[in-house]
């Protein structure tokens, strides 16, 4: 006899098939996103080289202090760019583990359907 019945096998296949429509779609807009960050990230970092050559121009024709914080400026804009490296590596590396995570669940529902 088998640890599953007709109705129970049935309901699984149910959520199995919900379950991969709801996955799939969750892949596709994170791959979308994915798509949209890193092209977006690509076409803007030249910038901060373009700024900091230009800083690099000012910097002597100003006052010290003005220079400075000018200086210290150009550094925060080199953080924001680190950020949105990390974002985009992050969104890369969710999109890998939500597709791992999918295969793993769909690999689990076909072991329990089949053992019934």
């Amino acid at each position: 006899m088998g640890i599953f019945t007709n109705g129970d096998k049935r309901i699984l296949k149910e959520f199995l098939q919900k379950s991969e429509l709801n996955c799939h779609d969750i892949e596709k807009e994170i791959d979308e996103f994915l798509v949209d960050l890193q092209s977006e990230y690509e076409e803007n970092s030249y910038v901060l080289n373009e700024f900091s050559e230009f800083v690099n121009e000012l910097r002597d024709k100003l006052q010290p202090s003005d220079a400075n914080r000018l200086m210290e400026f150009s550094s925060r804009i080199g953080r924001v760019k680190r950020c949105a490296r990390k974002g985009v590596e992050a969104l890369r590396e969710i999109s890998r583990d939500q597709r791992k995570m999918t295969r793993d669940t769909f690999r689990d529902y076909e072991e329990y359907l089949h053992l019934g």
